[in-house]
């Protein structure tokens, strides 16, 4: 896997413009804000952002998907155009060829596709076919079983596209949702945070691993997975080996989870909104746990003997991970960056700390993040929970969760692409160790919160 993280130094930084125009973050943050002002300005108009941020519809049957694809192919074919121009102009200021980004990303476009239109057949949640996580086992199969040339890692962008897709996750998150989420929510994704982080970061150190390793692992299991690994990488300037320990390990457990976790709710015939909440404490992918939340609401449509229903366990799911755990990303960047700077450096260089480091350390896209959802917070602040889901959701931020997606699928894709398992081995055993521990306390403590402690709550959430 491709990262641009480094080992840690301590020179002079280059001129802000040139700082500027060579980041991948100020990148991600400049076109995931442009896309939030243009489908602003849409909105405010009437209209949506949806037509070219087109993505497949429910299908069941192949004729019917062969109709949604001929009256979408327009769609399909101009958002490829758009997203190659401003792709291809991001990858070009970074120093990658257009002659070699331009059909790299078309392949990666095309995957994405089937893998989209595949995650929108009616019976995909029967069988857990997330986009983000189908793209990623795809990736890792392609890399390791048939190979591909070198020339099309060309487009594999890995922190390019997730950086962007956490931005535009941050327009979709606007604080107003906290609110909204209710005080528990907070509470228990908060207190799963930060005890899932010290457990493995405080086992990896135990073990005798780096003190930047085990930080990205710990925030691969206390956040959201994929995305908190990268982002804290870049915060601690961890190793480029490191990343892919970490994303490994997540989706490892995170498969796993998929499975386990739905079966297990189900034989303590927990209701819908207390698996949901469990599920979103114990996983640690958004996707994989999106998944397993709509395999457990589904048994409450099937009628086995579970109390609550569908959209529940996806309501309690939504307020723990996507909202209450991920917020996190931007707190363990900074924390990190601040203790990687003032502490493990100085203590490792024996000079002088320059503050200026925590800044320049902090990953810019986290500033995105939190920008996007205050602007978005801005844009829904008069609205009631109702009205957002019935008006300003549909028009305004269902567009941009597509593009979302379109954003994390890429990225998954390219994650698996460039991951090679031979590799990752020789990271030993002690990095699987220290997560697993996270894993144990992180299922334990999930049961305990939402189950024994919150329980009554969680039974009862609301879905509008």
């Amino acid at each position: 896997m491709s990262t641009t993280t480094a080992e840690p130094t301590l020179t002079t930084q280059p001129p802000v413009t040139q700082k500027f125009w060579l980041k991948e973050d100020w990148w991600a943050v400049g076109l995931g804000l442009a896309i939030l002002l243009v489908a602003y300005i849409f909105y405010l108009t009437g209209s949506s952002i949806s037509w070219i941020a087109v993505a497949p519809s429910k299908w069941s049957t192949i004729s019917e998907l062969g109709a949604q694809l001929s009256k979408n192919a327009l769609r399909y074919f101009a958002l490829l155009g758009v997203l190659l121009v401003l792709f291809t102009v991001v990858s070009t200021f970074i120093g990658q060829k257009p002659k070699a980004f331009i059909p790299s990303f078309t392949f990666v476009f095309i995957v994405s596709t089937l893998i989209y239109i595949l995650g929108n057949w009616d019976q995909a949640s029967r069988y857990n076919l997330e986009p983000p996580l189908v793209a990623l086992l795809l990736g890792l199969f392609i890399s390791n079983v048939v190979g591909l040339p070198r020339w099309l890692d060309a487009g594999f962008r890995v922190e390019f596209y997730i950086k962007l897709g956490i931005v535009l996750l941050g327009a979709t998150l606007p604080f107003t949702l906290i609110l909204w989420a209710g005080p528990i929510a907070i509470l228990q994704a908060s207190i799963v945070s930060v005890l899932t982080f010290l457990t493995i970061f405080f086992v990896a150190r135990k073990l005798g691993l780096d003190h930047r390793l085990a930080a990205v692992l710990g925030a691969g299991g206390a956040v959201c997975g994929v995305s908190a690994s990268i982002a804290v990488a870049g915060a601690v300037r961890a190793k480029k080996e490191h990343p892919p320990i970490a994303i490994s390990l997540v989706v490892l457990w995170a498969i796993v989870f998929i499975f386990v976790l739905p079966l297990v709710a189900r034989l303590l015939q927990l209701p819908t909104g207390v698996g949901g909440a469990w599920i979103g404490t114990s996983e640690f992918a958004d996707a994989a746990g999106l998944a397993a939340a709509q395999t457990y609401g589904g048994l409450a449509d099937a009628h086995v003997g579970i109390t609550g229903t569908a959209d529940q366990a996806l309501a309690s799911y939504t307020l723990i991970k996507v909202i209450g755990r991920d917020i996190w990303i931007g707190i363990w960047s900074f924390v990190l960056a601040l203790i990687a700077v003032t502490v493990w450096e100085r203590n490792e260089t024996h000079q002088k700390v320059q503050i200026g480091q925590i800044w320049w350390r902090f990953p810019k896209f986290v500033i995105g993040f939190l920008v996007a959802s205050i602007l978005t917070t801005l844009i829904v602040h008069g609205n009631t929970l109702g009205e957002y889901n019935k008006i300003v959701k549909p028009a305004l931020i269902a567009p941009i969760t597509s593009l979302r997606t379109w954003a994390f699928t890429f990225s998954f894709l390219s994650i698996g692409l460039t991951t090679r398992f031979k590799e990752l081995a020789k990271a030993g055993a002690k990095p699987f160790i220290a997560f697993t521990a996270g894993v144990v306390i992180n299922v334990i403590l999930g049961y305990l919160l939402s189950v024994v402690i919150f329980g009554h709550y969680w039974a009862g959430v609301a879905t509008h």
